[in-house]
């Protein structure tokens, strides 16, 4: 049993209300169950109850057991003095209010069909990867697609939240803001950590002041990075490296940068195709902001198919050959491709028109987000399979993203009573 299990049935009235009664025997009726309260605080808002011909007005707060009350020490927290009902599923002890008299309580455990409780405790409790596979068959096309957007729009608010958090810490400079995000996306998923942390401590302004010279914003990224320190009898033998060395030494003293912040060990090579190194990655990355230093106008105001054609950036010529320094590779190393490219869409552009297109209040932006989700094609991923092989159709990145974020926020939290999917199961018992 989990307390969710209790919000669904307090939302939904799925409980006999016939001769309905506290647990002392007064007459209850129930005229308004409340707002779910997703934040700190009672659990349900603003019900509205009447006891022995008397209307209150006030908050609603659910437990497992009565005695949960006491464990969670709501005695001691004046948020919970406006409760005007305990809805429990068990009645295991008496809660006492400030005023010393006894809290009106609800027990729903002899009051829910048997069926009802235990289809809830086959969907949580069976093995298979997606919960409710089983019974997906029952559920209409129109429900799995409400909550799929229901899922995309989650996905895109948190991904929007992500944008809202760099651009408060870039004190609303939105240019600095898309870089970042794109740094974060170009380390894909491996090196993202690493990359958003190395564009915070190397600013914007530093690299657009260099950038008609791709050389120097290379040693800014790869010295900064740590990647530069000095091998022995390395550098006679590259002089590529040499040259950046000296770069990077010239601007991280014009710009007083501490030289070589980040350790080479943070970077991770292991098991990555070398295409995905992040030697590559920030090759790649340096490249786009030299020919593009206006970072976020690029990505936010070029028409989705030119901009497709402009991510298709191709690395300098040393990283054409080489995924080290020093270490020349067997076949040229390619620049960023259409999978990569799609990514960079999904994962940056999409997050930067939504966020910008509600802060700004215009809605063409985001529009544009989800038309560009429409048109991309479907992400093959680990869990998209796992969605096609319960006969779900994936026909676009909209799709995908939205199964993606329906996979890890309800499916893998067991939160099948906050999916529309899950909570149509349960009603047809």
């Amino acid at each position: 049993m989990q307390e969710d299990f209790l919000y669904y049935l307090w939302k939904l009235q799925y409980f006999d209300k016939k001769g309905l009664t506290t647990c002392y025997g007064e007459p209850l009726t129930i005229l308004q169950p409340g707002t779910r309260n997703e934040h700190a605080g009672p659990d349900f808002l603003n019900g509205k109850i009447l006891i022995n011909d008397v209307t209150w007005h006030g908050h609603v707060e659910m437990h497992l057991n009565a005695s949960d009350w006491y464990a969670h020490r709501h005695q001691k927290d004046k948020a919970y003095e406006n409760v005007i009902l305990h809805v429990v599923w068990n009645h295991d002890k008496d809660i006492k209010q400030p005023d010393g008299t006894i809290m009106p309580t609800l027990a729903l455990k002899d009051r829910v069909k048997p069926r009802l409780h235990r289809q809830y405790r086959e969907l949580l409790q069976n093995q298979d990867t997606i919960l409710c596979a089983k019974q997906l068959h029952q559920v209409s096309d129109l429900v799995k697609a409400s909550m799929l957007d229901k899922a995309l729009f989650q996905r895109l608010t948190n991904k929007h939240n992500l944008v809202y958090r760099l651009l408060e810490e870039n004190k609303g400079n939105w240019e600095e803001t898309a870089y970042q995000l794109l740094a974060n996306n170009f380390g894909f998923k491996v090196n993202s950590a690493s990359l958003l942390a190395l564009a915070k401590d190397l600013p914007l302004q530093v690299i657009t002041r260099q950038a008609d010279q791709l050389l120097a914003i290379e040693a800014l990224l790869l010295g900064q990075a740590g990647l530069l320190r000095q091998e022995e009898g390395q550098e006679e033998a590259d002089g590529y490296l040499a040259a950046l060395r000296k770069e990077h030494q010239y601007l991280a003293h014009k710009y007083q940068l501490p030289a070589d912040k980040m350790p080479a060990r943070r970077w991770k090579f292991f098991r990555l195709r070398p295409a995905n190194f992040p030697t590559i990655r920030m090759a790649q990355l340096a490249q786009l902001l030299h020919q593009y230093p206006s970072i976020f106008d690029f990505l936010v105001n070029t028409p989705t198919e030119i901009l497709r054609m402009k991510l298709a950036v191709l690395q300098s010529a040393y990283w054409q050959d080489h995924y080290q320094f020093g270490k020349a590779s067997k076949a040229l190393i390619p620049g960023l491709g259409k999978d990569s490219i799609e990514n960079i869409l999904i994962n940056t552009v999409v997050p930067l028109l939504v966020a910008y297109g509600k802060a700004k209040d215009e809605q063409d932006y985001v529009d544009r987000a989800v038309a560009i989700l429409q048109h991309l094609p479907t992400e093959n991923n680990v869990i998209t399979r796992h969605w096609q092989q319960v006969g779900i159709r994936v026909k676009s990145a909209f799709d995908s993203q939205a199964l993606i974020e329906l996979f890890n926020n309800f499916c893998s939290q067991k939160q099948c009573i906050a999916c529309n999917i899950g909570t149509t199961i349960l009603q047809k018992v």
